[in-house]
């Protein structure tokens, strides 16, 4: 039997994902069981969803990484969890009204993808099937909408199911996060592929997206520096950098080059969200050195 070719770029991508799970797993540890029940809720949501998507919309297939689940690799379950965790930690932290928090983690997701899904489709992990000209550069239009959904869906679920009195908050939230958080994108899958009309597709999309990009932009949040933990601005950061470096090293962000553009643009704009959080790290860690040995 014929063993495989281990893809370097796969592996990368599943150790970079492993790391900051770890990172992410060791700061729900020390807050407690019911917050690594709420993360590993968040892993166990991107995997179903992504099994659900493909048997209902049949839009992709994945790459065959070194560990998979039937059609969805391990991996990309990892990433959902990490992704959602890190954001809806940051959110947590700004004094952003709890109902709009699910829509800054929507689109703070979306930061990730609009610099990481063009790129990987280019080193293989997953296949549209439409051609690398399609759309947004092989990626439907509709992958954006979903994107922000999914996120929303889960943390708007978790939120509002953590509300109920005792047991019930605490443990069965994270459950009914992934039964109502899956429903939700199942929906919203539904619904924006059945729009027959290419006009109001894709205004719907605008719509839904520039809408929520809006009520953030208003309400100005501001965010809670001293209490960020590193794994916040790690995550987003970590994504950037590998699709970033791995594009630049295969070409894939130079086909075409505009891609390089919006890698950088998002990137930037990640760090200019974390760069409080960032510089007040750094600063802490040298003060902290800074101590230890007596300088």
């Amino acid at each position: 039997m014929r063993m495989p070719v281990l893809n370097l770029y796969f592996l990368a991508f599943e150790i970079l994902v492993l790391v900051l799970f770890l990172a992410c797993l060791q700061n729900a540890w020390q807050r407690g069981s019911y917050v690594v029940w709420q993360f590993l809720a968040g892993v166990l949501f991107g995997l179903l969803l992504e099994w659900a998507t493909i048997q209902q919309l049949d839009a992709y297939e994945y790459g065959r990484f070194l560990v998979m689940l039937g059609p969805v690799p391990v991996v990309v379950g990892v990433a959902w969890g990490t992704i959602i965790y890190s954001v809806c930690s940051f959110s947590d932290k700004t004094n952003l009204p709890e109902w709009v928090r699910p829509v800054l983690d929507g689109l703070m997701a979306l930061n990730i993808d609009l610099s990481m899904d063009a790129v990987a489709i280019r080193l293989g992990m997953w296949d549209w099937g439409k051609g690398l000209d399609y759309q947004y550069f092989g990626v439907p239009y509709n992958n954006f909408w979903a994107w922000f959904w999914v996120v929303f869906s889960f943390s708007a679920s978790l939120r509002l199911l953590s509300k109920l009195p005792g047991f019930w908050g605490r443990c069965f939230s994270p459950a009914g996060a992934i039964i109502c958080g899956t429903t939700g994108v199942l929906i919203t899958n539904e619904l924006i592929t059945n729009i027959p009309n290419d006009l109001i597709h894709y205004a719907t999309i605008i719509a839904v997206l520039g809408s929520a990009l809006l009520l953030v932009l208003a309400l100005r949040p501001e965010v809670s520096v001293q209490s960020q933990a590193a794994f916040v601005f790690l995550v987003p950061l970590g994504f950037h950098a590998y699709f970033l470096i791995a594009g630049l090293v295969s070409g894939a962000l130079l086909d075409p080059p505009f891609l390089l553009v919006v890698s950088i643009v998002m990137s930037i704009v990640a760090v200019g969200l974390h760069r409080d959080a960032l510089n007040y790290w750094y600063r802490s860690n040298r003060e902290s050195k800074t101590e230890k040995t007596g300088n």
